[in-house]
């Protein structure tokens, strides 16, 4: 024992000492610190003492005079240490926030944490803890566009009450068309998926072609009516409604959600409409595509068979569509559309009132 420590346990002390290196939940680091104290007071040498607990001897000596300085309890708790390096002034923290939420750099459209870093006289790993701390992330981008329809909340009711609340004797279809969809062929071939390495796919292509697929989805069972044609005049269209007609039955009504491509409205498509009662056209707000459901498909079909694929030409590319379409419609899901209204038009309000105070 160091000259000048003296470690004698009171009874009370003793007894928490052994409650302490008996009790299998303890942590470790204080068992062998209270078994360092209990060894000390039966006279022990260090030696002996590093040897049973295998700790150092400026361990030992440490926790002999810990014990002597603050009993038992200091035992049971770590010092405090001063951290390695000095926190960031908070000037500095809120300069970086300032400037990455206000201001862009020269010649950049966005800031990087290296840029931040040369600007502010910090290090680029500082920066990037100052915006995770903040949540912040000059990295990434989200579009957005508010509609300027003014029938917007007409419009908006009329759509979504189709899909909260379909009437009865009648199916709802969401309609539109993928245009200019390639038959890309790839330049070379690619090799294949393994262990360690992903597929790959050369970055140019050949064209062949294209096709545009006419779409309904059906609201109710999320089956699709589809049909693949060069063109997607009015002509193409009322040839589409045609085959809506052939495939749903002669009895139900149809209300078609669709948006407002000029081609929808042209005189000849309202002359059809007229003499097939049993449409009745329901037009989303402009730049409104996300209240259209059969973009959920087209997003899906392109993901899953059109954005990777290979076609050598556009009667391939039209097979594979076709073929998709079957599969789909074999394990149909609908898309189950939860957002009311009022929830809508209560997120349009505040997007506009964040647009109108930036401007």
């Amino acid at each position: 024992m160091r000259s000048g420590v003296e470690v004698r346990p009171m009874p009370e002390d003793r007894i928490r000492l052994e409650r302490i290196v008996a009790e299998r939940n303890t942590r470790q680091k204080h068992v062998w610190r209270a078994r360092i104290v209990l060894l000390s007071a039966a006279g022990v040498g260090t030696m002996e003492i590093v040897r049973r607990t295998g700790q150092s001897k400026p361990t030992v000596w440490r926790w002999q005079a810990r014990f002597a300085e603050a009993g038992v309890d200091g035992l049971l708790r770590d010092r405090t240490r001063p951290p390695g390096r000095k926190p960031l002034p908070s000037a500095v923290v809120r300069q970086v926030v300032t400037k990455t939420t206000t201001e862009r750099p020269p010649e950049a459209t966005h800031w990087t944490a290296r840029a931040m870093a040369r600007a502010v006289g910090i290090a680029a790993s500082s920066v990037q803890k100052i915006w995770r701390d903040h949540g912040l992330k000059p990295h990434l981008v989200r579009t957005f566009k508010l509609s300027k329809d003014p029938q917007f909340e007409e419009k908006l009711v009329n759509v979504v009450g189709l899909y909260l609340n379909p009437p009865d004797k009648a199916l709802i279809l969401s309609v539109d068309e993928k245009s200019q969809i390639q038959a890309l062929d790839r330049t070379q071939p690619g090799l294949p998926l393994k262990k360690g390495r992903c597929g790959t796919m050369t970055h140019d292509y050949k064209r062949h072609g294209t096709t545009t697929l006419f779409a309904a989805l059906n609201v109710l069972d999320g089956s699709v009516i589809g049909r693949c044609m060069p063109r997607h005049r009015h002509q193409e269209f009322i040839r589409f409604l045609r085959t809506i007609d052939a495939q749903t039955p002669v009895e139900l009504d149809l209300h078609l959600i669709i948006d407002n491509y000029r081609t929808h409205k042209h005189p000849e498509v309202l002359k059809w409409l007229e003499r097939h009662p049993r449409f009745h056209l329901h037009f989303i707000p402009t730049s409104c595509s996300w209240l259209n459901q059969v973009e959920r498909f087209f997003a899906e079909i392109t993901r899953k068979r059109l954005r990777r694929g290979v076609f050598r030409s556009v009667t391939e590319l039209e097979i594979a569509i076709h073929r998709y379409l079957a599969d789909h419609n074999e394990r149909a899901r609908p898309f189950v559309w939860t957002a009311e209204p009022a929830a809508i038009l209560e997120k349009v309000r505040r997007g506009k009132q964040a647009l109108e105070s930036q401007h």
